[in-house]
């Protein structure tokens, strides 16, 4: 954990302004290609915010060109005098890309992803864990792992069922084939597609308004559609009233009601 989990690291930017926390990948060189350092500034920020009530929505983007090319690699397999031992990435990875993933899609404020050019690998697995994302019309998603003989990571195998269905998980994750930004959408692994140009201003436009929310009960709400993924539906309604208790605690939720009263829009404060 660093000492400020906002201050960002070499190959990502950190921000936290007016309730949105930006996160940005800034290795355009290699295309936004997640190291290790990048993946502990993830997590830390996510993890942090979390906990942070000043935090009311979070923005994941990419520097230049493309989001997200995928998981460095190269760096990580260049040659060394010494040989990693059997079970070294076993270890590894569960503390690095298989912490991120989960903390993305259980952290309780909602998560906006904006993606250009290439998602490839986990950059593909952060955009469908994101609770809205909004892709360029030339963007391309792509399962690189079989054409580099590997099997998928960063919870390729469980998002991608649930988002897109088993049989088209199947089509990107066995055959490679890269989906083009129309087709991620009529596929449901993004939710908007737009020009290019409008990008940036598409995804602020969208966590602002999101972040202007109930920010309690969107929070809530983004951990039912989780937990009834996998719960029974009595479960489910048992969890439903436990966030129905406690969102109608909220400060949100007596604006909302006085809003409603008064016919005018509600001025939340996400609290």
């Amino acid at each position: 954990m660093r000492a400020d989990p906002y201050e960002g690291s070499e190959g990502l930017g950190v921000e936290l302004a007016e309730g949105i926390l930006q996160l940005r990948l800034s290795r355009p060189a290699v295309r936004n290609a997640i190291d290790d350092e990048m993946m502990v500034g993830l997590i830390d920020a996510l993890d942090a915010a979390g906990r942070d009530e000043r935090v009311r929505a979070i923005l994941l983007s990419g520097e230049g060109e493309h989001f997200c090319g995928g998981a460095d690699i190269v760096a990580r397999n260049k040659e060394s005098a010494v040989r990693p031992q059997v079970g070294s990435i076993q270890r590894r990875v569960p503390s690095l890309a298989h912490r991120l993933i989960p903390l993305l899609c259980s952290v309780q404020v909602p998560v906006v992803c904006a993606v250009q050019g290439w998602a490839a690998g986990i950059g593909l697995h952060l955009a469908a864990a994101a609770d809205m994302t909004v892709a360029a019309s030339g963007a391309t998603f792509w399962e690189p792992f079989a054409s580099r003989g590997f099997t998928p990571d960063s919870g390729a195998t469980w998002l991608l069922p649930r988002r897109i269905g088993l049989a088209r998980a199947r089509e990107l994750l066995l055959f490679g084939r890269r989906l083009s930004a129309p087709e991620a959408l009529d596929w449901q692994l993004v939710d908007r597609v737009v020009p290019d140009a409008d990008l940036a201003a598409e995804a602020q436009a969208l966590v602002e308004e999101i972040a202007s929310g109930p920010t309690v009960s969107l929070g809530l709400t983004k951990w039912l559609l989780h937990a009834g993924a996998s719960v029974s539906l009595d479960e489910q309604l048992r969890n439903e009233a436990f966030a129905l208790e406690l969102s109608s605690r909220s400060e949100d939720f007596r604006e909302g009601l006085a809003a409603f009263r008064d016919r005018r829009p509600p001025a939340f404060k996400g609290r």
